[in-house]
């Protein structure tokens, strides 16, 4: 392990805070404003509503037009249920690569951007570095637009964002899109032997998950010859669910999730209105036992794709910096849907595999940071 100390003491720094879904970020963001303060960066933070969580964006060299910020978040999926070789919180390095929760996605880039602060300080910089880490972007990239909006009003306009989302150090120019729903059935309760006096919240919830299979696979046959995305389509799927009190009582509720990932220039709201055709049927069968049930569905995440757009300067640049020729796109969504629908030129690219990210034993390889490192430091000599 040569040149790449700096690199790894940082993501170990940020892997030991346990910035998990549903817990506080404060004590990473709290570190990492006092480090950057001592060094001279200007900081920023951007709380969420209730104070528990923030953003925090800081600028590196002057307050002028044209610089570049990365951007990256700083919170990461739970380990619950994970069964873990070593642990989580901790870096493990063994065989070139650093195991840790958050190690890949993406607390890599982060730490490896923190790691080289003190060299674009050293330098005669021009336009400035600015750097962007978010709160909550696991749970539908909440944290980000509210720090977008104050980057927007008070930094001088950057020329160009990188986004590290885990991509191999490829270039990806493009993403879907997603949205998230929670269903509420109202059913009507009654004793499991009364089937025709009740109605069952988790029967009807049931139903209602087989018409989102059924338009995924519709959706699926009409999938455009020519997208360059996998799935080639605009998919949805629901994965949590929960309903009914004991076996022997026609459940009175069911609550399930699901969500959207969409193809760029797709609607929310025409790709939904299959499903609210269907839940209006079901709903009016429902209401002939009692006009007490219902269904209702209430849209919880909305994140806009990145579309790829021909002479993007963040993706010219990103393509400059790696040498590479060949652009790529993603089918998850991130906080660079975002920045790009706020009018910023915007790319992703970033160290490690997403099919490590959300895994036990997460990890990523050494040289994908090396990498990584690389490709910042080429930033210096165009911020001069």
């Amino acid at each position: 392990m040569t040149g790449l100390d700096a690199e790894i003491e940082w993501i170990s720094r940020l892997v030991a805070f346990d910035t998990s879904s549903g817990r506080s970020n404060l004590p990473l963001i709290d570190d990492v404003e006092d480090w950057l303060t001592t060094l001279g960066a200007r900081c920023r933070r951007v709380p969420s509503p209730d104070g528990t969580k923030a953003n925090l964006y800081a600028v590196v060299g002057p307050d002028r037009p044209g610089g570049i910020l990365l951007s990256g978040h700083s919170d990461v999926v739970p380990v619950t249920g994970q069964a873990w070789d070593s642990d989580p919180w901790t870096t493990t390095l063994k065989d070139g690569r650093l195991y840790g929760r958050g190690t890949c996605d993406m607390k890599g880039f982060c730490g490896t951007a923190l790691s080289l602060v003190p060299e674009f300080l050293a330098a005669p910089l021009m336009r400035p570095l600015i750097l962007a880490l978010s709160y909550d972007e696991e749970i539908g990239c909440v944290g980000a637009p509210a720090m977008i909006e104050e980057i927007t009003a008070s930094v001088p306009r950057p020329a160009a964002v990188i986004v590290g989302e885990p991509t191999m150090m490829r270039v990806v120019s493009g993403h879907k899109g997603s949205a998230q729903f929670r269903t509420t059935v109202t059913g009507i309760p009654a004793h499991s032997s009364e089937t025709e006096q009740g109605v069952s919240a988790v029967e009807i919830a049931a139903r209602l998950i087989a018409g989102i299979a059924e338009i995924r696979s519709s959706n699926k046959r009409r999938a455009p010859a020519d997208s360059p995305f996998s799935p080639p389509y605009s998919s949805l799927i629901s994965n949590l669910i929960q309903g009914g009190v004991q076996q022997n009582i026609i459940a009175g509720e069911c609550t399930f999730r699901w969500e959207m990932r969409l193809l760029p220039g797709d609607d929310v709201a025409t790709v939904r209105e299959p499903f609210d055709a269907f839940a209006r049927e079901i709903e009016a069968e429902m209401r002939l036992v009692g006009p007490e049930a219902a269904i209702e569905t209430v849209q919880v995440t909305s994140v806009p794709p990145l579309a790829p757009r021909e002479n993007d300067e963040a993706v010219e640049l990103a393509r400059a910096l790696t040498g590479a020729n060949e652009l790529n796109v993603v089918s998850y969504a991130s906080e660079a849907g975002q920045f790009q629908q706020a009018g910023f030129p915007t790319a992703i690219c970033g160290p490690g595999s997403i099919e490590q990210a959300h895994k036990a034993n997460e990890f990523v390889a050494l040289d994908q940071i090396e990498r990584c490192a690389a490709f910042i430091r080429k930033l210096i000599p165009r911020l001069i």
